[in-house]
């Protein structure tokens, strides 16, 4: 509700416009803006702009003004990982990483809040790596005063997914064995190009590197490899090569020797249609196609992240990649600033 009050009474309550101070030759602009909170600092300067009386917005019972409603909502979407420190400004509150890690996005969840109206809610992509302190999300109240009820509605919305919208997950540092399969490198025909690929995105992340195993296409040596590094404790174990459909590719049929399970094989994800996601007890498996060697970003990037943060990759989780999963190779690599597993 709009009032007209006194300089003294309007303390504590938003203005209701922008009021414009004049310096001729020097400045023509807002002084104070629509929303602005009145202070007792704030009445000598309004007395020099003349103003004397103030229209101010005092909402009813039922209403919220815009920082207030901002801070219900930023408190509701923020989940592990992601908070805030500024005060709302204009009624919007900037959302920041607490942690470095993988951002996560309930995203139906995350409609159903932006369906209510008169409140928003932006974010990164879901699935993205940030570091400590880097925005993620923002979210405001559209309207200067905004109903009570309307706020609540969209923080039902956000809380009928179980969970808060927004959080940010520490990634595991694992130990990283790599086993390089092929009988054209085993034997020294060709020379290995995976190695310094493989390493190099494992200490991206902060991983370390146990082993590099070279091994020809045999399913008895591919699959006691992979057992002899569990035994030396690996958290993971990336193989390369043998993952295409010829007679010699032996990888998965030795991983399967070998035990692995809830095994995953094919993706909608360019480059990375012969990558395979496995599991030998709690340890990943991840089978990396010929793509890997020259492909700058391949599927690898996608779905190693999440992996080191716990979550169970599933065909549907696969599945889902499809859209935005065509890496259009360009001339200078960009990623993850481009639409590639978006």
């Amino acid at each position: 509700m709009k009032q007209v009050v006194t300089l003294e009474e309007a303390i504590g309550f938003p203005l209701a416009h922008d009021i414009t101070e004049i310096r001729p030759g020097e400045f023509k602009g807002v002084a104070f803006q629509k929303g602005h909170i009145l202070a007792l600092s704030d009445l000598d300067q309004l007395r020099k702009l003349g103003k004397n009386n103030l229209y101010v917005l005092k909402p009813e019972d039922d209403e919220m003004h815009e920082d207030e409603a901002a801070e219900a909502l930023a408190k509701t979407l923020c989940g592990n990982g992601v908070s805030w420190h500024d005060a709302p400004k204009e009624g919007k509150i900037t959302l920041k990483s607490t942690i470095d890690g993988l951002f996560k996005v309930d995203v139906d969840a995350l409609m159903q809040f932006n369906m209510q109206g008169d409140v928003m809610c932006a974010t990164r992509h879901t699935n993205t790596m940030v570091k400590k302190g880097e925005t993620v999300a923002a979210t405001r109240a559209i309207p200067l005063v905004v109903a009570r009820n309307k706020v609540q509605t969209a923080i039902d919305a956000a809380e009928r997914s179980g969970g808060k919208v927004l959080r940010v997950i520490p990634i595991q540092q694992p130990k990283v064995s790599v086993l390089i399969t092929g009988n054209e490198v085993f034997y020294g025909l060709i020379k290995d190009k995976f190695e310094a690929v493989i390493t190099k995105k494992v200490i991206e992340l902060g991983g370390e590197i146990l082993e590099v195993i070279f091994l020809p296409d045999d399913d008895d040596m591919i699959s006691e490899a992979a057992a002899v590094q569990l035994e030396k404790g690996a958290d993971l174990l990336i193989t390369t090569g043998g993952m295409s459909v010829d007679a010699d590719d032996r990888t998965r049929h030795a991983m399967q020797k070998a035990g692995i399970q809830d095994v995953v094989y094919g993706t909608p994800v360019l480059p990375g249609a012969m990558f395979m996601v496995a599991y030998l007890g709690r340890v990943p498996v991840l089978g990396i196609p010929a793509c890997g060697m020259y492909a700058s970003r391949t599927i690898l990037d996608l779905i190693y992240p999440r992996v080191l943060a716990g979550e169970k990759i599933t065909r549907q989780e696969i599945a889902k990649l499809g859209h935005g999963g065509l890496c259009l190779n360009c001339k200078s690599c960009t990623y993850p600033i481009c639409p590639f597993g978006k």
